[in-house]
């Protein structure tokens, strides 16, 4: 079988070698190439071919968001990111992922040649992940948004009316105070459990969603440092409030709630009311936060009230306990093929007859309004 073959862009030498150096002590793998600055990589790319790209955030000459960027929308292929693990390394870590990067790994701050050893397993499980994923070419946020107003005649219905000023009217109403989604939005919770390319498909979902709509609570891979940074990202661009859980709060309608990097993330009843538990543990299917975990907290104590979405990720995590969340009457959507950055999860749930329907990722938000809608009217009718 042929070898992935990887190029390494990195500014720094001892970085550069200690990657090369993990690489090709797979067996199934290959550094066929090294680049110290984008303009070097450009070179390397076209004289070399490669399956897969690992990138640096910060070089001389051009930055390493710019490249990628050129990179996507040129001459889309895998890219894994090699960024420090800072506040600052977590936001071009997230505008990277935006980019079209595949996925990242944590480069520390402090011991680089023990740190990045200590991390070889992690790195080479992502570039054989990013071998696999499906690419596409990317266009600019700004110019997608641009040229979806201009299809829709200007109008700013779905994710095009997610601009600044209309989610400050929108959301300066109280969930409750609105009649769209009535008694059917403090009884619903929506669960959403996401790997590799989820960071996106998990931003798609949410966008769709109104201000009123149920409690979100969401388990994307990810480690600590980064899912704070990811939730007030998501927050700025959402018609609902985001943030990262914390233990014992309540889940409230028109929120989203994301598990902490590096913490497990569970619903439990309160009364009358559902809350996060925020706990630490160890990893369940290889994984902390676990969707596994998070699912099976959603058939134990949600049951018919839960919405299950199983977006693009690697593995199998959720599988199972999205097949109890359904047993327990819950209804699952799960990402098709053809939208997933990686196939893994979805398949899985699907293997296991979790799934109730699978959609593109853009119909997911559209089908579960619909759903919730249906049910209310339903709710309605019996009143």
């Amino acid at each position: 079988m042929a070898k992935t073959r990887v190029v390494v862009v990195d500014d720094s030498a001892l970085v550069r070698s200690l990657l090369s150096e993990i690489i090709n002590r797979q067996p199934d793998m290959q550094c066929v190439g090294t680049a110290a600055d984008p303009l070097a990589a450009r070179e390397v790319i076209r004289n070399l071919n490669p399956d897969v790209i690992t990138l640096d955030v910060e070089m001389p000459k051009m930055d390493g968001l710019d490249f990628l960027s050129k990179l996507m929308r040129l001459r889309p292929m895998p890219v894994v990111m090699v960024s420090t693990l800072t506040e600052r390394g977590a936001e071009t870590t997230l505008r990277a992922l935006e980019l079209g990067a595949i996925d990242f790994v944590a480069k520390p701050k402090l011991g680089i040649a023990d740190g990045l050893r200590q991390l070889a397993e992690e790195i080479t499980e992502k570039v054989r992940i990013a071998a696999k994923a499906h690419v596409s070419r990317h266009v600019a946020p700004s110019a997608a948004a641009a040229a979806a107003a201009a299809a829709a005649g200007g109008s700013s219905s779905g994710a095009a009316a997610t601009g600044s000023a209309a989610r400050q009217d929108v959301r300066a109403v109280p969930p409750a105070a609105t009649p769209s989604l009535g008694r059917v939005s403090t009884e619903k919770i929506i669960f959403i459990g996401a790997s590799t390319g989820g960071t996106e498909a998990t931003k798609e979902v949410l966008l769709g969603l109104p201000h009123d709509a149920p409690g979100v609570v969401i388990t994307q891979h990810m480690p600590p440092g980064f899912t704070r940074s990811y939730a007030a990202r998501l927050d700025g661009l959402c018609r609902i409030r985001v943030k990262e859980a914390q233990d014992g709060e309540r889940i409230l309608p028109g929120h989203a709630y994301i598990a902490p990097g590096g913490l497990h993330l569970s619903v439990e009843r309160s009364g009358a009311n559902y809350i996060a538990r925020v706990r630490d543990g160890e990893p369940v299917n290889r994984h902390k936060p676990s969707v596994e975990v998070l699912f099976e907290s959603a058939a134990r104590v949600v049951g018919a009230n839960a919405f299950g979405i199983m977006l693009t990720g690697m593995g199998a995590d959720g599988a199972k306990a999205m097949r109890q969340m359904k047993d327990a009457g819950s209804y699952n959507y799960c990402q098709d093929e053809a939208t997933c950055v990686v196939f893994g999860m979805p398949r899985e749930a699907i293997a296991h007859g979790a799934a109730d329907e699978v959609l593109p990722l853009a119909q997911i938000a559209p089908h579960l309004m619909a759903k919730l809608r249906e049910t209310h009217g339903a709710l309605l009718h019996r009143v």
